[in-house]
């Protein structure tokens, strides 16, 4: 059964102690748990967001009272290779019913990925009652937990964004600046170790590629798969904190993080910003621009080259 709608103020302090009770990301306030959702799908406060990527995902079932966000025309501008605008973005929100006091929760396909690029853009435009919801759609229907083939509607919502923070987004010229600065911002490459070694440019069947093999010289190696456990959630802070200190990520310095389109990273963004509270910028041209520049230097261990194959 759904429970009852509670008001703002409960829906906070639940929100506290959902996560604060949990056995990962105890120390966050920006993820909610797959049963705490499921008791709370019918509260007016909440606004679910699904971003997924995989065509009909969202059609053949998706969490009760959940609006459709596209990733690759909603959240991003589709002629030019950029976010959503901030006209754009409003427009979005308000037309899925998101106010002033309204507490969003994301979530979607593979891997959250492209879920944690949306609470990334919403982070950069200023809007701040955004939750991830740990584990994303894998966990929710691993467990057998409610879908529905509904489509949601709202009344507009009066939400407003602000101005870009632009120090949340790093552009190229901020990575080469990051690798030639001797180790004062850290790059993290979040690919697998053989796209960090140029072994394979990208993933075998994704089509967005590079003409370069490597990695930024400088960037440090943590997959971004090593911040979650079996099920998808995330790793107790505890756990994450040692996971980066290992590679000298301790938030003592400001952090940039990449992978091949920007969407892994945006996982990582959201375990090293919100889960750990370091000051992180997400390179979201990724190694598709880099590795694509002309004249920005390329750290290539395996020596792979480019046949146009």
């Amino acid at each position: 059964m759904l429970a009852k709608p509670i008001t703002c103020a409960a829906l906070g302090a639940a929100l506290a102690l959902a996560v604060g009770s949990g056995a990962h990301a105890q120390a966050s306030d920006h993820l909610v748990t797959t049963e705490w959702l499921e008791e709370n799908l019918e509260s007016p406060d909440l606004r679910i967001i699904e971003v997924s990527v995989n065509p009909g995902v969202f059609e053949r079932g998706h969490i009760p009272g959940a609006v459709n966000v596209v990733w690759h025309t909603d959240l991003v501008d589709p002629v030019r290779r950029d976010i959503a605008s901030r006209e754009n973005f409003e427009a979005l929100l308000q037309g899925a019913g998101v106010g002033e006091d309204t507490t969003v929760i994301l979530y979607g396909d593979t891997n959250n990925w492209f879920a944690a690029w949306g609470a990334w853009v919403f982070d950069v435009y200023g809007v701040d009652d955004v939750k991830l919801l740990d584990g994303g759609r894998k966990l929710w229907e691993a467990e057998g937990r409610p879908l529905s083939t509904t489509a949601a509607s709202y009344e507009p919502g009066d939400v407003s964004v602000g101005d870009p923070n632009l120090a949340l987004r790093a552009r190229i010229a901020d990575v080469v600046a990051a690798s030639e600065s001797g180790g004062e911002t850290v790059l993290v490459d979040i690919r697998s170790p053989d796209e960090y070694s140029g072994k394979i440019i990208a993933p075998e069947g994704f089509q967005e590629t590079a003409i370069r093999a490597g990695h930024v010289p400088g960037a440090v190696n943590v997959p971004w798969g090593r911040a979650v456990a079996e099920d998808g959630t995330f790793k107790p802070v505890e756990e994450l904190r040692a996971l980066y200190a290992e590679v000298g990520i301790d938030g003592s310095k400001p952090v940039i993080t990449y992978c091949r389109i920007g969407e892994r990273s945006s996982h990582t963004w959201f375990a090293l910003s919100k889960l750990l509270g370091y000051d992180v910028a997400n390179y979201d041209g990724s190694w598709t621009e880099y590795g694509n520049a002309v004249g920005v230097p390329v750290a290539n261990l395996a020596g792979t080259v480019w046949t146009g194959q």
